[in-house]
């Protein structure tokens, strides 16, 4: 039986079980259509918003939507993603500030870093599921921020400061936020168009597959353990990709980077946005960066009000937003 008609036959049991999956992308229109004006926008933006809030905001909506492949599409629940993002961060921070590299082979580093780690920590991980799974993603990940902690390169509770922005391939200049922007804006268009051939492959059918039914989907031939492995080390290179990101932005890695709220404010992002939706995290990103952002001068208030924001589209939204908004679409389109 060929790999496309075994992922055939595992997509009806799912639907005949009573369980929904995910809303597509497809339903809030022509993707190529949403895409080519939100890149158009995306390119102006800058011009009216200051840059570097924009780029922190894409950043930070690469990260979730590596999180959100994992969890909304393989059904894994990672409290570990803040060891990919952080240490990613510091090997670049390191290479481009003791090794003197130029940045795009700080980012490769950086990136490569998240897969090996992902790689390590997948190999462990995906011998479990549910909570367990969960709980040894946590595990590692503490692990790897006493690693952080103590390790010389680093720079302990200091991290890395004042990163250099070396030229990117030898001769772009970073030192201009509009030069990172640009570059932050390419790094997550690359991102997200990884994540979205990974979600509508074959690859990404037998994911979804596997997590609406892994019993069927073994006995249909599949090595979930394998597809599950695959997916978690494409989800943390993605993730360490933005940690990479984030020093180029920032010229700083530190502690915050690689500690489990880190991992805790992903899924929020998530969650928040709209788990299993390819727009979902980028909205849930811009949101909860932006809160954070206008409520800085107010200290903790700032993160009783995002908890605030939480509970409530948890309780009102309980797809996420634009999991609700392409469900409320779906039904407007049934009924006409």
């Amino acid at each position: 039986m060929s790999d496309m008609s075994k992922t055939d036959s595992m997509a009806k049991p799912a639907s005949a079980a009573g369980t929904a999956p995910p809303p597509k992308a497809g339903i809030l229109g022509d993707v190529r259509l949403w895409a080519a004006i939100g890149l158009v926008a995306l390119l102006i933006m800058p011009h009216y918003v200051y840059p570097v809030m924009i780029a922190k905001v894409l950043c930070f909506a690469l990260f979730a939507a590596a999180f959100n492949l994992l969890l909304g599409f393989a059904g894994l629940l990672s409290f570990g993603h803040a060891a990919f993002f952080g240490m990613s961060a510091y090997v670049t921070g390191y290479c481009l500030q003791s090794l003197g590299l130029t940045a795009e082979l700080g980012i490769l580093a950086g990136t490569a870093t998240g897969a090996l780690l992902g790689l390590l920590m997948g190999l462990l991980a995906i011998r479990r599921q549910g909570i367990y799974f969960a709980m040894i993603t946590l595990a590692l990940s503490q692990m790897v921020y006493f690693v952080a902690l103590q390790a010389p390169f680093t720079g302990g509770e200091d991290g890395l400061q004042g990163v250099p922005r070396r030229p990117l391939f030898g001769v772009v200049d970073m030192t201009s936020n509009m030069n990172v922007y640009y570059l932050t804006l390419a790094i997550f268009c690359l991102g997200l168009f990884i994540v979205y051939r990974t979600v509508h492959s074959p690859f990404g059918q037998v994911l979804k597959s596997i997590r609406e039914n892994e019993p069927r989907a073994i006995s249909l031939g599949y090595d979930a353990d394998r597809y599950k492995l695959m997916a978690f080390v494409i989800s943390a290179a993605l993730a360490g990709l933005a940690g990479s990101t984030k020093v180029m932005i920032f010229q700083l890695a530190s502690l915050t980077d690689i500690q489990w709220q880190m991992s805790g404010e992903v899924v929020l992002m998530a969650v928040l946005g709209g788990i299993g939706t390819m727009l979902g995290p980028i909205v849930g990103a811009t949101i909860i960066i932006t809160l954070q952002n206008e409520l800085a001068q107010v200290g903790s208030v700032s993160t009783i009000v995002q908890g605030a924001v939480f509970v409530f589209c948890v309780l009102a939204f309980r797809r996420g937003i634009v999991g609700e908004i392409s469900h409320w679409i779906a039904r407007w389109r049934g009924r006409s």
